[in-house]
């Protein structure tokens, strides 16, 4: 797969989604998604179609995929400030799997606001958050869902075995984005052996992951670094930044959600 750097349902009725949501609550997804944790390559696998419902298309008003994003509740989504989305010429794509395909049942959503981390910095790549309100809330289901949010005081051991997925590049000698949704599963490393690749560029607002042999790549960038504890899928970063060629030994580099994961609920309780 592969990490834009900065330089990747069918609606029920609304009762019984809310139903759904009740019952069920974020990071859980109605169609499982099958992870083998010892995938070793740089574009990991197709995903199941719909197994990742939180996950997003940013897309131009013409249908072009630019960045990923994730859903984090009906009504807000999550994705990199240097994915750069205008609300005047932006969408969001929810329940997407293959982009190529022209009768998936998705729901395509304007945005009415954008609100960049105000410490966003286009030069370090430091604090690349940026929160999208929709215009109007999505129909969640079995294939629109949102992710858990990792709490502030979120302690992760390192090598925790995570999963980015995403429509980024599939080949290092291609630019071609993937059709169908990709995923692969990543160690998390420690911050120190993070800034030995890339010095002291990593900052507390930056999670490390990969460098054992798989990658993400462009196209990738804005969407989800998840964990699962038990059977919940925790949002723990956001696609930010790597080597421009998605070296498979080089540690691509994540926002880290639980640094901002106030700031998310005050931006969210504001409306």
């Amino acid at each position: 797969m592969a990490f834009l750097w900065a330089l990747t349902c069918l609606a029920l009725a609304s009762t019984v989604s809310a139903l759904l949501c009740s019952s069920i609550g974020c990071g859980v997804p109605l169609i499982s998604p099958s992870v083998q944790y010892s995938e070793r390559i740089i574009n990991g696998q197709n995903a199941v179609s719909g197994s990742w419902p939180w996950q997003v298309s940013l897309q131009t008003r013409t249908g072009s995929h630019f960045c990923g994003g994730s859903l984090i509740n009906e009504n807000w989504v999550v994705t990199a400030a240097h994915c750069e989305f205008n609300p005047s010429s932006h969408v969001v794509v929810l329940g997407e799997y293959n982009l190529a395909s022209q009768t998936e049942a998705v729901q395509v959503k304007t945005v009415s606001k954008a609100v960049t981390h105000p410490n966003w910095n286009t030069y370090t790549l430091n604090n690349d958050i940026t929160l999208l309100k929709l215009s109007s809330p999505a129909q969640l289901g079995t294939r629109v869902s949102p992710v858990c949010l990792a709490a502030a005081n979120l302690v992760l051991s390192d090598s925790q075995q995570c999963v980015t997925t995403g429509w980024g590049r599939t080949s290092t000698i291609s630019n071609a984005p993937a059709s169908r949704l990709q995923q692969v599963s990543l160690p998390l490393i420690s911050q120190s052996q993070c800034q030995q690749y890339w010095g002291t560029r990593i900052t507390s607002a930056m999670l490390c992951a990969g460098g054992a042999g798989a990658s993400s790549c462009q196209g990738d960038s804005g969407g989800p670094l998840v964990y699962q504890s038990g059977n919940v899928w925790t949002l723990i970063g956001i696609v930010s930044w790597g080597s421009s060629n998605c070296n498979v030994r080089t540690p691509a580099v994540y926002t880290r959600v639980s640094h901002f994961r106030n700031w998310i609920d005050q931006i969210v309780a504001q409306g």
